[in-house]
């Protein structure tokens, strides 16, 4: 199994310059979407914002993705296809971007109404963002990897909905995807010591109903099997003896 690897000062520099311009171009695009906006356009934008800044799109060809960005619409839960679909009133969108600066990773994903949505769909995106949070919150030195999964994992499911066990966060440095995996579903949680230097990716992916997922045909999108909604909202946070610093904001 690969060890962890922990982060010196200049390489946690680095990540938090590569997550600044993934935050900027979160925000870039937050703004912007709305009724009859098409994903592939977004996508579009992600790519020259960051080149822009000299960085390069982290997820391009990553694994055989196609694209910059991640758009996943309502039932798509991770990986979706940018398409020249517009999107509606009513949808939810999650957004995952990635960016490759000076040989370092940045990673983050927020979910964000198309126009006017439910309560429900309302509740399922402040749910899963407040899930973040209090998983941030345990991410400090002598906790455990798997405080920060049960405190995802607890919100979510106190407010009546589901974590994905499947998939979740990662460490990340200049892998996009380095031990330890970061689980929302505490039985499959890494007995792991947090210490200083670390660098997670934090991401509960919260379902509305159940929690299974399939393939979509594409072969990496995945959806809700069950066809209810997904949201999904990620920062990169360095570990660090001051507490935890989230690298993407």
């Amino acid at each position: 199994m690969d060890e962890i690897i922990l982060k010196t000062y200049k390489e946690i520099e680095k990540l938090k310059a590569s997550n600044k311009i993934v935050a900027e171009v979160l925000s870039e695009l937050r703004n912007i979407i709305k009724p009859g906006v098409t994903t592939l356009y977004l996508n579009n934008i992600a790519e020259e914002i960051a080149k822009r800044k000299g960085a390069i799109p982290g997820f391009k060809n990553y694994n055989g993705f196609p694209y910059a960005l991640c758009a996943s619409v309502n039932d798509i839960t991770l990986h979706g296809f940018p398409s020249e679909v517009p999107l509606v009133e009513g949808d939810i969108l999650s957004i995952d971007f990635g960016t490759l600066l000076d040989n370092y990773y940045g990673d983050a994903a927020i979910t964000v109404p198309v126009g006017t949505i439910s309560n429900k769909k309302k509740k399922l995106i402040r749910v899963t963002e407040e899930a973040l949070h209090k998983g941030i919150e345990k991410a400090i030195p002598s906790g455990r990897l798997s405080d920060i999964t049960y405190a995802i994992q607890s919100h979510v499911e106190n407010n009546g909905f589901n974590v994905v066990r499947t998939y979740g966060g990662h460490g990340i440095g200049r892998n996009l995807h380095e031990r330890p995996h970061v689980s929302n579903y505490a039985k499959y949680a890494e007995r792991v010591l947090l210490k200083p230097g670390m660098v997670l990716s934090i991401e509960p992916i919260v379902l509305e109903k159940g929690y299974e997922t399939k393939f979509h045909e594409n072969g990496q999108t995945v959806v809700t099997k069950n066809g209810s909604l997904s949201a999904h909202f990620e920062h990169t946070v360095a570990i660090t003896n001051n507490g935890p610093i989230i690298l993407s904001k």
